[in-house]
């Protein structure tokens, strides 16, 4: 069933407000305030605003999120007005209205977002520019988007924040990295620091309203992690239980990972293949099952080095712990076939329309794999991996162990594909 809908205000107006105050808010803005009986915000943005706004004064709690239902209620009747840093819906809580109260319950009146005004400021175009936010987020997602040349701006959770990025940026082979903060922007109090790369970055008190520029370089001797999956098998912490490079970037491409969408990842080894998928974009998700609670760290290392500290791991054996986890867009199996009904367990939970993609270099789940294919169709193939290496004073092939691949996609009515003859 769905959620009944909280009881509204009499309408909820979101106004958007910069470090400049009043002055810097348009007259439509001013008059959504001026009318409002009840006004919501955190403490800063209540401040700016001048005594001929009289509507009641309400802070959020700290807890936002689950408090926005019962405050508007408390308020039904009246009208209220919402208070914004810069554009409500830009990491805003302009998202957190439009989703409790439905988009059509709620009128935004944006204003220029901190991200526009550093753009205004530094000369850099807004569409060649990445926005990492922050703010309730470990640092350690930025390093997904460390790149040669690439411009990011930093949405910084507190002071302490440029510190942080300075030390991710040296730590991840980014130290000639050149970041400046941009303090109160559009304020009486605005400041931009001078240019220094994160090798000489010193650690100065600044206003806590701020945003951080990086312009991204990389150390020479740094390691290359391009955007594709396939990353080098160099990047991973591993024992050996390692998807290779080559295996693993065409295993990601029959996977087919899209924005929004949610892997499991069975057996999950060194988290490679979580990982890359959610690499490819900032709203995919995973969840790796490994029930070795050594590896089970590693791959939490591992995630959290490559820029996805939101990798959920799950320490247990499939298909025991299959049954508490979300359900999955894609699955894929790197280890444990075997198991006792983990195969079907996994096909029965994708939808209709999901993914399931297993991996084996024995005969034995091999075997498991072709009956797979002779009872939901798909792709089985065998890939091979060889590299060159020395043969006394010339070069020969030096053979990887074939990886037997089957991959599937869940339709309404499963097709299965017939046995040789079965038409004589």
């Amino acid at each position: 069933m769905t959620p009944e809908r909280p009881v509204l205000p009499a309408a909820v107006t979101v106004v958007g407000i910069g470090a400049d105050g009043w002055r810097g808010i348009p007259d439509t803005s001013r008059t959504a305030l001026l009318d409002a009986e009840v006004l919501v915000g955190g403490p800063r943005q209540l401040d700016l605003l001048p005594p001929q706004c009289t509507g009641e004064r309400i802070c959020w709690p700290s807890r936002l999120r689950p408090a926005v239902p019962g405050l508007l209620a408390a308020h039904t009747g009246r009208r209220v007005a919402v208070l914004a840093s810069g554009d409500p819906m830009f990491y805003g809580i302009g998202r957190a209205l439009t989703e409790v109260l439905g988009a059509g319950a709620v009128h935004v009146l944006p204003h220029p977002s901190s991200v526009s005004q550093a753009c205004a400021r530094l000369g850099w175009p807004l569409e060649d520019v990445e926005v990492v936010t922050l703010v309730g987020r470990p640092v350690a997602r930025l390093a997904a988007s460390l790149h040669e040349g690439r411009r990011l701006l930093v949405l910084s959770a507190d002071a302490t924040t440029p510190g942080e990025v300075a030390a991710l940026l040296r730590d991840r082979g980014f130290g000639p990295s050149r970041m400046r903060v941009l303090e109160q922007l559009g304020g009486a109090k605005e400041r931009t620091t001078a240019a220094a790369t994160a090798d000489d970055w010193r650690d100065e008190p600044c206003d806590p309203l701020h945003i951080v520029a990086v312009e991204c370089r990389r150390a020479p001797d740094t390691l290359r992690l391009g955007a594709a999956p396939g990353l080098p098998d160099e990047a991973y912490e591993h024992d050996g239980q390692l998807t290779k490079r080559h295996v693993r970037a065409a295993t990601l491409g029959v996977l087919a990972p899209a924005p929004g969408e949610l892997l499991w990842d069975i057996g999950g080894g060194s988290g490679s293949i979580a990982i890359e998928w959610m690499r490819t974009h900032p709203s995919c998700r995973a969840v790796t099952v490994e029930r070795d609670p050594v590896r089970a760290e590693r791959i939490t290392r591992n995630a959290g080095r490559l820029g996805v500290p939101g990798l959920s791991v799950v320490t247990g054996a499939a298909p025991g712990v299959l049954a508490e986890l979300p359900p999955p867009d894609a699955v894929f199996i790197g280890g444990g076939l075997t198991a006792p009904g983990l195969l079907d367990a996994c096909w029965e939970a994708l939808p209709v329309g999901g993914r399931l993609v297993a991996n084996t270099v024995t005969l034995e789940s091999e075997a498991l794999l072709a009956d797979a294919y002779r009872r939901h169709g798909g792709e089985l193939v065998k890939l091979a991996v060889a590299h060159a290496v020395p043969v006394g004073g010339f070069t020969g092939w030096r053979q990887a162990m074939p990886v037997t691949q089957w991959a599937a996609r869940k339709a309404a009515r499963t097709t299965v594909n017939p046995l040789p003859g079965a038409d004589r």
